[in-house]
């Protein structure tokens, strides 16, 4: 009988951890939205793997990476019936 107590509360506390990682931690982080289709495909880990002028956005460092041609980018995006509005412009040049 101990045991289904002991294996109850570890069900408990495993579940309770799942729930809290899915709520955020401020009222407005569903606006924190980010740049480019390959970064937000990886879930905001592009910060290691820029290497075109997305890198402005996720991590300046990797726009050392950008060879040869210059890259210019755009994005617009309007969440929530135009609350939420987002624009990025990227350029990037080699030098």
């Amino acid at each position: 009988m101990k045991h289904w107590y002991v294996a109850l509360l570890t069900a408990g506390l495993c579940v309770s951890k799942l729930a809290e990682a899915q709520f955020r931690k401020y009222s407005n982080e569903f606006l924190n939205i980010g740049a480019g289709a390959r970064g937000l495909a990886m879930g905001g880990a592009q910060v290691a793997s820029t290497s075109d002028l997305t890198s402005a956005y996720w991590n300046p460092a990797g726009l050392v990476q950008v060879k040869n041609v210059p890259q210019v980018g755009f994005k617009h995006a309007e969440y929530f019936s135009g609350i939420g509005k987002y624009d990025y412009l990227g350029v990037a040049i080699p030098l």
